[in-house]
């Protein structure tokens, strides 16, 4: 299992830093092509569009594996940490129903779009650029039931990415006081 949670997490560390590199050129481009050439490429628009959605959904996903999503927890850091990890529990079992609703509106929304509903410039179907919606959902909901497996049976938390970075400023800045 072990061995899967890691692939997934490259997969989508590798995805989301390709995304990003290819929407900044294309839009590089799009700026070169507009201030130097004085001439506009219309697919790059659109493409950059779709790409930033989806970097953005995968990095959602992402992020709710490092445990990373935006929550009020001050209260939490006041109570024991058996008892805090339980009541985070209850809210991610909250996140899980949104998720799994929203999952289920999304595939009835792609199923309801016919096949000559397409991307205006590059001719794609929109089912296809929406079933980030589907997927970035599951992949989350996935993440979601993993931080809490590693939480709630193994007693381990995963650090915040920021709480760390503080941390590690904290501590140079110490070292170099002394």
């Amino acid at each position: 299992m072990r061995f899967i949670w890691h692939h997934l997490d490259r997969f989508e560390s590798y995805a989301c830093r390709l995304m990003l590199a290819v929407f900044v050129v294309l839009l590089f481009v799009q700026i070169i092509a507009r201030q130097i050439f004085g001439t506009s490429i219309t697919w790059i628009e659109e493409l950059s569009v779709i790409l930033f959605v989806w970097f953005a959904y995968f990095g959602a996903s992402y992020a709710a594996r490092m445990a990373a999503h935006n929550r009020i927890s001050f209260h939490l850091e006041r109570m024991n940490r058996r008892t805090a990890r339980w009541i985070e529990a209850l809210g991610d079992l909250f996140w899980l129903g949104f998720n799994a609703v929203f999952i289920y509106q999304s595939i009835t929304f792609i199923s309801l779009l016919k096949p000559f509903v397409r991307a205006q410039t590059l001719g794609w179907q929109m089912r296809w650029v929406y079933l980030v919606l589907p997927l970035a959902f599951v992949l989350m909901s996935l993440r979601i039931l993993q931080v809490n497996y590693l939480k709630l049976v193994l007693g381990r938390d995963p650090r915040d990415p920021d709480k760390v970075d503080v941390e590690d400023l904290q501590q140079q800045s110490e070292g170099g006081q002394a």
